[in-house]
């Protein structure tokens, strides 16, 4: 790609660059990768349906890698404690990944997801564990929970990282501070086996004129949010100011594929 190429991308794509910047700064501040909103800005554009689940999951990897690598220095991820839900989610977001569909059913399906992404966001507040309530777990549920939301974030394009975060708190999982970490490592590795499944489908198709300015711009913020941390984001102020937005968008999904 010349240097003329990455102009015009720039100009023709510039409010959604930036959008993709704020919100790789925000989400990586608090430990997500922002696959959610990233998908809700390209339901609102003219970008092909079939390239929006594979750039948004590269973005989700670029964001979250620098998150999981924080933690791991920190001593946040507990590999043993994590195994149970990667190693059912993995396969299955493959699978998700890889499977065609078409798309009406893409986009009910992303809206739905977004409708409770927005809805959890909403209510964080309330789900929110302590230190002194940290629960055994069982290694059937951690895996059944690690499958089921593999699976779905496999097919929409997402890590599963805003499914898995609350389902951790209400159940008392760990600590929010190695929920956090939890989620990341659980982003990453769904976010590669999401996409890796998309690539090994015949349909596979990417523009990477769009996409690799994009990727640059995710990690730049990426890199800022997570040095922020939650010196002036809290998990709290971010879901609420993005809840109404997406919650709003999937709504508009829903009502122009479902009726």
């Amino acid at each position: 790609m010349n240097l003329r190429m990455i102009i015009e991308t720039i100009l023709a794509n510039g409010y959604i660059i930036l959008l993709f910047f704020t919100v790789a700064i925000l989400y990586s501040s608090v430990g997500f990768g922002g696959g959610s909103s990233y998908l809700a800005i390209f339901a609102l554009t003219g970008v092909v349906f079939t390239q929006i689940r594979a750039t948004a999951l590269l973005c989700n990897i670029v964001v979250v890698f620098g998150n999981v690598f924080l933690f791991y220095q920190q001593k946040k991820i507990d590999f043993k404690k994590i195994s149970p839900l990667v190693l059912t989610s993995i396969p299955l977001a493959y699978l998700g990944g890889f499977i065609e569909i078409s798309k009406q059913f893409f986009f009910i399906l992303l809206g739905i997801t977004l409708l409770f992404a927005a809805i959890t966001m909403w209510i964080s507040k309330r789900i929110i564990s302590s230190e002194e309530k940290v629960k055994k777990q069982s290694l059937i549920k951690n895996a059944s929970f690690g499958g089921i939301i593999g699976f779905i974030s496999g097919m929409v394009g997402i890590g599963g990282g805003i499914f898995l975060a609350p389902l951790l708190h209400l159940t008392n999982w760990d600590t929010p501070k190695k929920i956090a970490a939890t989620a990341s490592f659980f982003i990453l590795v769904n976010s590669v086996a999401g996409l890796l499944g998309q690539y090994s489908n015949p349909d596979f198709y990417i523009d990477w004129n769009l996409t690799s300015i994009l990727l640059i711009t995710v990690f730049i913020g990426g890199q800022i949010g997570s040095r922020l941390s939650n010196t002036y984001f809290t998990p709290i102020q971010l879901k609420k100011a993005t809840a109404i937005l997406i919650a709003f968008v999937s709504v508009r999904i829903l009502i122009k594929y479902l009726f």
